[in-house]
This record gives structure tokens, sequence and C-alpha cells, in this order.
């Protein structure tokens, strides 16, 4: 019993994310969740007695790990060359395994800011422990002189951009082939990690 009732919350889970992404909270319906999993709708009130508390865990599960993972690559770094490259990596991993994840969120920010701010707290991000590496290479006179909360925004817009217009991008720029597209991806991580070094080192090569 308690694997089928697993099963029909993950067939629930998996569906709402579906057309949450598609539709938003505003625009989807119970109906349709249930529709898409397989179930009737009744079934679905029974696990989740309204649609924002379904929004509620999907956003959850979809948010909270994306926050956790970067939030330990911020404590574990020892240094800011390891921030950054730990930093891009796995923030390139997340949304290539969850592409949709930032228009999910950007939907988010417009309708409900302060779930963002608070999913991030609860992941018990360190916002103060780049800022401290910063510090340490600045004071050895390693770093150019900038303001940290520009670079953390910098490296986030190069990131996650390019996954957020893809449909511009792709069409734009790779005459609609996905193939070229993806192959660009692949190469972002390197290029990203690059081109913030030689932005905030003085002796870069």
């Amino acid at each position: 019993m308690v694997k089928k009732i697993e099963s029909t919350e993950e067939k629930i889970i998996t569906s709402a994310k579906s057309v949450f992404i598609r539709k938003g909270i505003d625009g989807a319906r119970m109906q349709e969740i249930a529709d898409e999993a397989g179930i009737n709708k009744s079934l679905l009130h029974y696990y989740f007695r309204s649609k924002d508390k379904l929004f509620d865990r999907v956003f959850s599960e979809s948010f909270l790990p994306v926050a956790k993972t970067i939030s330990r690559v911020f404590e574990s770094s020892p240094d800011i060359n390891t921030l950054i490259e730990g930093f891009v990596t796995n923030y390139i991993i997340l949304l290539r395994k969850n592409p949709h994840l930032p228009h999910f969120i950007l939907h988010e920010l417009n309708r409900n800011p302060e779930r963002i701010v608070e999913q991030i707290q609860s992941s018990n991000f360190n916002k103060t422990r780049i800022v401290e590496l910063l510090s340490n290479d600045a004071d050895a006179n390693k770093l150019k002189a900038f303001d940290p909360i520009h670079i953390v925004v910098n490296i986030i817009a190069l990131c996650v951009f390019p996954f957020v217009a893809q449909p511009i991008l792709q069409g734009f720029l790779f005459n609609d082939n996905e193939a070229d597209f993806q192959k660009f991806i692949n190469e972002r991580t390197q290029h990203i990690i690059a081109f913030v070094k030689s932005a905030i080192f003085i002796n870069h090569s």
C-alpha cells in the first residue's frame, strides 16, 4: 500500500510540474493535472486539497535541491577559484537536467517573490561566503577592484540566460538546429569559468 501511495504521489508531482511549467499556477487546472497523471480528480484532492498546496510541494521539490546544491558548493570551496569552478559547473548541470526550472522560478518571482526568499533561507545558504573568499584574495592583491554582488549576479545571468532564451538563441543564432544549440550549452561551463576569472583576477592566463 505504501508503494502504491508513493507511486501515485510521484505521478501527481510529475504531472503537476509539467502543467505548472506550461501554464503557471493561474492557468493550471486540477482536472488537467489529474488527467495527465491518469487518475480521477477526487483522488488528486485526496492527496492535495488545493492547487496552492500542490504548487507549494512541486515548487519546493524543484527549487530546494538547487539551492542546497549551490549552498554546499559555497560551503566546501576553500578559495574563490574553486568556488567559481564549482558553482558554474554544478549550476549548469542542474539547469541541463531541469531546463524549464528558470521559467518556473521566474514565474513564481513575479507572482510570489517572498516564496523564493524563504526557499533560499531554508537551504541555509551562506551569502557572506563569497565575500569572505573574495576578501582573502583581494588582501593578497590577486583581484581587481569590484563589487562582489555584481560578480554573483553576472555569474548567475551567464549561466541562466541561454536556458531562458533557448527559443530565441536556437532559432536565430543556430538556425533552429537543436544539436548545435546543445553543443553551445556543452561549451558554456568552461567559457563562463574562463570569462569570470579573466574579469576578476589581476593575473589570469
